[in-house]
């Protein structure tokens, strides 16, 4: 399963550097950040813009007993005029590898081995440091996700992240 793990976050990262080379058209702001996302789960994000209202976003998440992996379609809209500040909102997919079970939280406990696919959806505010390159955002990831059992579930996931800008 590491192996497993380890190829598809590999792949991942060279799809994503292949098309932030490709793209001709982004937001003066930044091209691509890269940074950490506290949150459910917590782990490592990518963003980068693909035109001037509009970004992909990839996170590569951790937490007990899984990895999991979004891909997210987002748009960006000034907020408050506030030079480098940022509504953004959008949607993706995610898959999650369950890799044991999660005695601690019973939503989870039952689950067992596998992996589970959902949909997620995204709404934040994003602020760009103008002098620094660094970029702070809060946002909401609601989910919906089913697993190899046919069991569906819910979640919120609050989420706040730090990013280095390039």
């Amino acid at each position: 399963m590491k192996g497993v793990k380890r190829t598809l976050v590999s792949l991942g990262a060279l799809i994503l550097v292949s098309v932030t080379l490709s793209s001709q058209s982004f937001n003066a702001d930044y091209k691509v950040a890269l940074g950490l996302r506290a949150g459910y789960p917590s782990g490592i994000t990518l963003k980068f813009k693909t035109a001037n209202e509009s970004s992909v976003e990839l996170l590569a998440g951790f937490w007990t007993g899984m990895f999991n992996l979004t891909a997210l379609y987002e748009k960006n809209v000034p907020a408050f005029d506030v030079e480098g500040m940022n509504w953004y909102f959008g949607g993706g997919g995610h898959i999650t590898f369950l890799s044991t079970r999660d005695k601690e939280h019973d939503w989870y406990y039952n689950r067992g081995e596998g992996y589970a696919i959902g949909l997620d959806g995204i709404v934040g505010l994003e602020y760009k440091i103008p002098p620094v390159p660094f970029a702070i955002s809060i946002d909401l990831k609601p989910t919906i996700e089913i697993d190899r059992n046919s069991s569906v579930y819910f979640g919120i996931d609050p989420g706040l992240g730090i990013k280095f800008t390039f």
